[in-house]
């Protein structure tokens, strides 16, 4: 019980990785938040963890809008007082060419995957100061560190969460508070599912594994990162990419 009596926060847990995440961190004892847009999914991964005699709730949570983060915010430390562990999970992009993107798509992009994270964790990090104790691992993606065909905007929000990271764990180390960030490669999520299937095939061949990643395989990352195994590691990034970008 890893997590025992410790108070977590998944965002984007109704789905993929970090519902497993969720999932992972219940098991291990934490009383788990998920926070999520598609309320009806979400709520019914809460439930389903609940089912198991482990504890969860859902709260809705739009990372795109600055006044449901701060609602979600209040209404974790509400009910809660405090959080231990957050996982900033949330993500979204569309594959897109540079050139036929628009501002509002580039804000719903960097709002989501990086400015969403951000103001969220600004509202949730005092307290872990105050307690000297938190561990705050930011999901962000391989296109972030190497670059991604037909995701410039999506590259350019996760290469800044990387950026956001390493120096969210400089100003934290002082407190006790660590921040690491995992970062998928292709990954079977319901993200790659809308990728056009023309692509998935040369995604397959260009990596050594010669597959897609498993969401339970990015979340054991995750819970690694979140876990007291990892108490003296801070401001590192893991690629969980089958060896997609071992040289990157």
């Amino acid at each position: 019980m890893q997590f025992k009596d410790k108070i977590a926060v998944v965002t984007g847990g109704a789905s993929g990785i970090n519902l497993v995440t969720a999932q992972l961190l219940a098991a291990g004892g934490a009383s788990v938040c998920i926070g999520d847009v598609q309320r009806e999914k979400g709520e019914a991964v809460a439930a389903g963890i609940r089912a198991k005699g482990e504890k969860a709730e859902f709260l809705p949570l739009d990372l795109t809008d600055y006044a449901s983060i701060k609602q979600f915010a209040a209404a974790v430390l509400g009910r809660f007082d405090h959080v231990d562990v957050l996982v900033n999970g949330a993500g979204w992009s569309k594959n897109t060419p540079f050139v036929q993107t628009d501002d509002a798509f580039w804000d719903k992009v960097l709002n989501l995957n990086l400015i969403g994270p951000m103001r969220l964790t600004k509202l949730l990090l005092p307290k872990m100061i105050e307690r000297r104790y938190g561990k705050i691992v930011n999901v962000s993606s391989d296109a972030g560190r190497v670059g991604s065909l037909g995701e410039t905007v999506y590259s350019a929000a996760k290469a800044g969460l990387i950026g956001f990271t390493k120096s969210l764990a400089r100003e934290g180390a002082r407190h006790n508070v660590t921040a690491n960030c995992v970062c998928p490669g292709p990954t079977d999520t319901p993200l790659l599912a809308e990728v056009d299937a023309k692509y998935l095939d040369a995604f397959v061949k260009a990596i050594p594994l010669r597959r897609f990643g498993k969401p339970s395989e990015v979340a054991a990352a995750i819970t690694f990162f979140a876990s007291p195994n990892a108490d003296y590691v801070t401001g590192q990034v893991l690629s969980v990419s089958g060896g997609l970008t071992m040289a990157g």
